[in-house]
């Protein structure tokens, strides 16, 4: 886009010019990074905001908008501020959508032009003030620079979830064929975090290989030597259901042939609810974190297999502290479309949530991808919902859309993600054979603080209202 400079003799006392813009989590984390401006008041997932769920944005931040109409439409590009007065009326919060008006009021020669700075929420006056600025001598056009990308922070949610573990007992976890480095450093890996006991089942000569080759040392691990995947999955079902172990961790091995047995109805692990996979993302362009589901488990899901797996990933959100998870069924557009049955599912989840057939959150769809995470997004489509802009949840409609999104995250966002399966008598954490140590220790920590969640009924996070 070009912009167009107005010099002194082209304004006029009444000329103005307005932008919008929408408040969001980035905006306050990059303000306090550039101000240096930490006052946990404004800050996204900090106690302290007078009891709205969302902070307010700084005054400053605010009044710092309007630069961005003077330089760039009016005077326009090369604008240069001689003074500014503020007066704060009233707070934004992060969602709030923001006019920011400025208009010419005075000329004073020989350079100066003096113009009315207002933003308002609403009706609402929020800041007001005069600004004094020296307009650029000559008429220019000029191009919008194209300015680097940002990345806020990265995967300060896995850290502030080992951090949460720390007072939690280890859970004693059987390890299905971990004869694989990722798999085995992981498991050894989350044993010296002090998050699992690991019970590393599969065959003990190439485990203890493996080991050897990667300079790991196995001294207090449990090693039950099994000939094959198929009966190490078998052995770690029955540990499970004999009380000798907490849960089940899978290593290197097809997801079917672990599941196969603990979804068998004689001598499983399965309840009356359907199980299902959701991935915990810790994605740097996220202010929190975010969970995708279904990405490996149900292929093509029932209305009936979903109200399951909303109600699964609710749960995993409450037990990372989200005190009324978000969540957004997606589905290519936000309308429901009699021609999309991804739509009428969405809108009858949404339905059913309302009346209290999925409890714990708040559910809304059909949302696309775009409107379920951007706010921008969402207001420029007119979605005013409390979901819309602002998803913890994502629902895929069919497990290649989730795993697509969820791998998308991993490689192409660079986000650190979790996998556990829930809906079975114990979350089973289910990586991907490809996944690295760090992946691995991120779901020991999510499988500890939803096992803690299931046993005491509360989180061991501190309540946190995503931004």
């Amino acid at each position: 886009m070009t912009r167009t400079s107005h010099t002194f003799a082209d304004l006029a006392p009444g000329q103005s010019a307005t932008i919008t813009r929408v408040v969001t989590a980035e905006d306050l984390y990059v303000f306090a990074h550039v101000s240096g401006n930490l006052n946990p008041l404004h800050l996204p997932g900090s106690p302290g905001h007078n009891g709205h769920d969302d902070p307010p944005a700084p005054s400053m931040w605010i009044g710092s908008l309007f630069s961005a109409v003077l330089g760039n439409l009016l005077p326009g590009p090369g604008t240069l501020y001689e003074g500014q007065t503020l007066r704060f009326k009233g707070r934004a919060h992060v969602g709030d959508t923001l006019t920011v008006h400025v208009e010419v009021v005075e000329k004073r020669p020989p350079q100066t032009v003096v113009l009315a700075t207002i933003v308002r929420r609403g009706d609402e006056v929020i800041a007001e003030g005069v600004a004094e600025v020296r307009p650029p001598a000559e008429h220019a056009e000029v191009a919008d620079t194209e300015l680097p990308g940002i990345t806020v922070a990265r995967h300060r949610h896995v850290e502030r979830l080992l951090v949460a573990c720390r007072d939690l007992p280890p859970m004693r976890t059987a390890v299905v064929a971990p004869e694989e480095e990722n798999a085995l450093l992981g498991a050894v890996a989350g044993g010296h975090a002090g998050l699992i006991v690991p019970i590393l089942i599969g065959n003990a000569a190439r485990i203890r290989a493996t080991a050897a080759a990667c300079g790991t040392d196995l001294s207090g691990c449990e090693i039950e030597d099994v000939a094959s995947d198929d009966a190490a999955a078998a052995r770690a079902v029955e540990m499970v259901r004999q009380g000798s172990a907490a849960t089940l961790m899978k290593g290197h091995l097809h997801t079917d042939t672990l599941l196969r047995h603990v979804v068998k109805s004689d001598g499983g692990l399965r309840t009356a609810r359907r199980i299902s996979h959701v991935y915990v993302l810790d994605a740097p362009s996220m202010p929190e974190l975010l969970l995708v589901t279904d990405a490996a488990i149900n292929i093509a899901p029932t209305l009936d297999d979903k109200v399951d797996i909303v109600q699964n990933a609710i749960d995993v959100a409450l037990s990372l502290g989200i005190v009324l998870p978000k969540v957004g069924i997606l589905a290519a557009v936000e309308t429901v479309n009699p021609k999309m049955p991804s739509t009428l599912d969405a809108a009858s989840l949404s339905k059913m949530a309302e009346r209290g057939q999925i409890t714990g959150g708040i559910v809304d769809g059909p949302l696309a991808m775009d409107n379920a995470i951007s706010l921008l997004a969402a207001r420029n489509k007119g979605l005013t919902s409390k979901v819309a802009g602002r998803a913890d949840i994502l629902v895929a409609p069919n497990l290649e859309a989730g795993n697509i999104l969820a791998k998308e995250f991993t490689f192409v966002a660079q986000a650190e993600g979790a996998g556990l399966v829930v809906g079975a008598q114990v979350p089973i954490l289910l990586t991907s054979r490809s996944d690295g140590e760090l992946s691995r220790l991120f779901s020991c920590a999510v499988a500890v603080l939803f096992m803690h969640w299931k046993t005491t009924g509360r989180s061991a996070l501190a309540p946190k209202a995503a931004a």
